[in-house]
């Protein structure tokens, strides 16, 4: 049942009125990652009254995530997000149907999960799960809400909707490639201040309540960019060219046998994966050392014994390493698996190269734990 009183504010709103509250109502959007833009898009929704959001993460929230992450509170650490965010959502408003699904989005599930959606919104941090949704959302025809964050800018856009001129664009209209290993760090290497997320999340429920009631000029074919610092804002027509990359899926049988994680260049045959438990043991054995990736001045340091070779510096400083087990460590495991690869290239094949999984972060948080 619709309590008008609840949405009273925004029905008496010129040209949206009750009929625009019933779209809301009767409409279905899935939001993909419930981390800092996650977070305020999926408390506005809530809040306006869109009848059925779906959460999909497979996240636990942690400390770090507190400063952005305004669902969550110091009690939530170690809960699953989408679990902590139902609880806050339900009593938000209880006539919103809330659905969760605690797993990572994959080619496997994307297919299943956003079907019987009508609007998703990519609230992801990576860019294996933003092509990975763009594919998805091209080949079933769902519109798609985009986000992204770097320190102090953002951006937002909508795809696979079609303007007033017939044309359509997505996400690889803007990036046809990935960018290459370490050109973008994510927000656990580069920082980001806290109310960024919130304002390009608030944005992109903006246009996700635009889109569905057919309010205003929604971002259809256009990318918003703002710069927090000096609030310079910029709109860009998206080009429109048709895409050639023979690496874009076609079919949804071609989507399901892709490998995104391979396709952004992040994973790579012959490393190892270390994780946070087994890599005490496994730093301490004989003939090993550990190489630091990360920037000199970066914070906390490791209290084992290490190399520090920054990235950019990897290859030409290869020489360093004197010993035959090399175990890569960065802040998060983005640049350590990319720093693996590197010296994959380079060191023969006596060598064994592994990498910290999640960094030195996770390490952390589960010494912590």
């Amino acid at each position: 049942m619709l309590h008008l009183e609840r949405y009273h504010r925004q029905i008496t709103l010129k040209s949206f009125g009750i009929e625009a509250q019933k779209k809301l109502a009767s409409a279905k959007v899935l939001v993909v990652g419930a981390g800092g833009l996650g977070c305020p898009v999926l408390q506005y929704l809530t809040a306006a009254g869109v009848g059925n959001i779906g959460i999909i993460d497979d996240d636990k929230v942690s400390l770090s995530n507190l400063h952005r992450q305004i669902l969550f509170t110091s009690n939530d650490i170690g809960k699953l997000k989408t679990e902590a965010a139902f609880e806050r959502l339900n009593a938000m408003n209880p006539e919103v149907q809330i659905n969760i699904v605690s797993e990572r989005i994959t080619t496997k599930n994307a297919v299943e999960i956003i079907w019987d959606y009508d609007v998703i919104i990519d609230c992801t941090d990576n860019f294996p799960t933003r092509y990975l949704l763009d594919d998805v959302s091209r080949l079933i025809e769902k519109p798609l809400i985009f986000g992204a964050i770097y320190q102090y800018e953002g951006q937002a856009a909508i795809f696979n909707v079609i303007d007033a001129d017939g044309f359509t664009t997505n996400y690889r209209h803007l990036f046809p490639e990935p960018p290459k290993p370490g050109e973008v760090p994510d927000c656990n290497d580069a920082g980001v201040l806290g109310v960024l997320p919130g304002i390009i999340g608030t944005i992109q429920a903006t246009e996700t309540i635009k889109l569905i009631t057919g309010t205003g000029n929604p971002l259809i074919n256009k990318l918003m960019t703002i710069n927090i610092l000096d609030y310079q804002t910029a709109i860009f027509q998206i080009p429109t060219e048709n895409l050639t990359n023979e690496n874009i899926p076609s079919t949804l049988k071609e989507f399901e046998q892709m490998n995104y994680e391979l396709h952004c260049r992040i994973k790579q045959n012959g490393i190892t994966n270390i994780s946070s438990s087994e890599f005490k043991e496994i730093a301490e054995l004989p003939d090993t050392v550990i190489i630091d990736v990360r920037e000199t001045d970066e914070l906390p340091k490791l209290e084992l014994p290490y190399l520090s070779i920054p990235l950019s510096q990897l290859k030409e400083n290869s020489n360093q390493i004197n010993k035959r087990n090399i175990i890569v460590v960065c802040q998060s495991g983005k640049r350590s698996m990319i720093g693996a690869q590197i010296l994959k290239e380079i060191l023969d094949q006596d060598y064994t190269i592994g990498h910290l999984e999640g960094g030195i972060n996770q390490l952390n948080q589960e010494i912590n734990e």
